[in-house]
This record gives structure tokens, C-alpha cells and sequence, in this order.
């Protein structure tokens, strides 16, 4: 499986949760190719040739970034309207995408109970749901994401075990389907339960 690990993040190198991730899915062996996008488009002129080239030759396309104000940094929304194009993503021609995986990997700055959906709260799959909806689009297979709130104040032994979580499961075909992965993770740790409590 080759993964396309795409990093939004306006100042990567100051980002204790966000670079710390990219090293460790880089020297997991696992990603194919990694890429910092502010880095390779400071202009935001976005080479669309190049980009749909590298979405063509991988597998699983892995979307790692902060969460902006309940949304995506300006860079990613702007790639993916540059780079999903009609008769390339969706259309009648449209299927260079059908049947890849999308992978999502978002830091939270926020606690998690400013996440409850209750009253005035959205979920972070509801925030998240652009992308579903856009996977379904463009026929990828949307992979459960990945997220870890207040990501601003985390100790960097949580960074980095939840990163290690994340390189561990990045390239496990099962992931591919993500409702029957799921439900297999579900019943493993009900498992596990019933086996702790000798039951």
C-alpha cells in the first residue's frame, strides 16, 4: 500500500503536535511520500499537474492538520478546490480517485466537552462531515479519523503515544472498510473486558 501523507499546517515548525506526528509516521517506514504543503506552496499556487499525479500512483491519501476555527486551514480548502477537479474527482470521467482511502489526522486546541454536540456544540465527525461527503463524491473510502483534543496544552508523552496509535494502524488494509474495522475493534476490546473480569 503506498500513502501520500499531505500536512496543512501554517507553522509546521513551531507545531509541537502536528511535526511531531510527521516524524513518527516518516520513521514508521509506512507513509511513501510525506509532504509539508506550506512549505511546498508559500505562494498558494498550486501545481494541479503535480498534485493529481501524486494522487494517482497512491493508495491511501492521508489529510493531517489543525482544526481552523471549526474548519481547515485556508491552504487545504484551497487544494482541494484547485485539485479535485471535474473529470478528475467526480463527473462522468471522474474517477482517478475510486476506491483510495481518505485519511484524516486533525489536533484539537479545544477540550473535549466543547465537542459534545449538546445545545450550542457540533461533534468532530459533524464538523469533519465535508469530507465524508466529499469522499463519497469522489468514491474514496473515508477512513474513521484520527483526532486528539486540546492538542495547544498537551504533555508531549500524550503527543506522542497518540501519534504512536496512529503509525501503528496507518497502513492496515482493514481500515478500508471502515464499518466492518469498527465493528471488529469494538468486539476485540469487549473481549478484552470480559477477559480482564475473568467473566
Amino acid at each position: 500500500m503506498k500513502i501520500l501523507n499531505l500536512v496543512f499546517h501554517p507553522n509546521l515548525n513551531d507545531s509541537r503536535v502536528n511535526k511531531t506526528w510527521k516524524t513518527q509516521l516518516e520513521e514508521s517506514g509506512k507513509i511513501t511520500t510525506s509532504r509539508d504543503m506550506y512549505a511546498e506552496y508559500p505562494d498558494f499556487q498550486i501545481d494541479i499537474e503535480k498534485e493529481q499525479a501524486l494522487l494517482k500512483e497512491h493508495d491511501r491519501i492521508v489529510f493531517q492538520f489543525p482544526l481552523y476555527w471549526y474548519s481547515v486551514p485556508p491552504l487545504l480548502k484551497k487544494w482541494l478546490d484547485d485539485v479535485l477537479t471535474y473529470n478528475f474527482a467526480y463527473g462522468s470521467k471522474g474517477d482517478k480517485l475510486k476506491g483510495k482511502d481518505m485519511q484524516l489526522i486533525v489536533s484539537v486546541g479545544g477540550h473535549q466537552k466543547f465537542y459534545s454536540g449538546f445545545d450550542l456544540y457540533a461533534t468532530l465527525p459533524e464538523l469533519l462531515k465535508p469530507f465524508q461527503l466529499t469522499a463519497n463524491l469522489t468514491q474514496m473510502n473515508y477512513l474513521h479519523p484520527e483526532w486528539m483534543y486540546r492538542a495547544d496544552s498537551a504533555e508531549l508523552e500524550t503527543i506522542t503515544t497518540h501519534g504512536s496509535k496512529i503509525a501503528k494502524s496507518i497502513n492496515d488494509p482493514k481500515r478500508s472498510n471502515a464499518r466492518q474495522y469498527l465493528n471488529d475493534s469494538m468486539s476485540s476490546e469487549i473481549d478484552e473486558v470480559y477477559k480482564e473480569l475473568e467473566l
